[in-house]
């Protein structure tokens, strides 16, 4: 995800959906020093949290030490083990995938991109069944067909990514109004 749009109108990652790419181990540790003063800008407080906002950036283990106590200090919970690694890797993906539809669909991504970031995230979980099913996780099939010259054109490429962000977040609504409340929701463990 290093390449997370940075445009103003793309905003500063979540902590919820840099808690996803903590789990699917893409994240742009680089990038984590600024969004964490973003989020203490924003109304976040504690001492984990300003200690990462504080560090350069160009230690990974630096930052990958102070992250899940600054995410708790955001108030989102980052288990280790609390569940099964499918579900805690398919609930990453749905955070990761929801975030890159939206861009997608509001004008912010291209589909190429968009396909890019799905691949990436398919790969890092050794395309795991739990994310390869999710809609958007049967994009990374597209990466050897776009642009190669056989199979579909690009303007139906882009249709079938479109078409996937929309059921992505369908599918994201549906299962979020069938989740208990609570942290007990595989979507809401990351």
């Amino acid at each position: 995800m290093c390449n997370w749009p940075a445009d103003a109108d793309a905003g500063i990652p979540s902590p919820e959906l840099v808690a996803a790419w903590l789990e699917l181990d893409t994240l742009p540790t680089e990038r984590i020093p600024l969004w964490a003063a973003h989020w203490i800008a924003a109304g976040h407080d504690g001492e984990a949290l300003a200690e990462l906002a504080g560090l350069h950036g160009d230690d990974p283990h630096d930052v990958r030490d102070l992250l899940r106590p600054a995410l708790a200090e955001c108030g989102v919970i980052t288990p280790d083990f609390a569940a099964a690694a499918a579900n805690r890797q398919r609930a990453a993906a749905m955070v990761t995938f929801n975030a890159i539809a939206q861009l997608h669909l509001d004008g912010r991504a291209s589909a190429y991109w968009v396909m890019q970031k799905v691949a990436e995230v398919t790969e890092s979980v050794e395309f795991a069944p739990s994310v390869a099913s999710l809609p958007m996780g049967q994009l990374f099939m597209l990466e050897d067909e776009w642009g190669a010259g056989w199979g579909r054109t690009d303007t139906q490429l882009r249709d079938v990514v479109s078409k996937a962000c929309q059921d992505q977040l369908a599918q994201s609504r549906t299962q979020t109004t069938a989740q208990p409340p609570g942290p007990a929701g595989p979507d809401q463990a990351v």
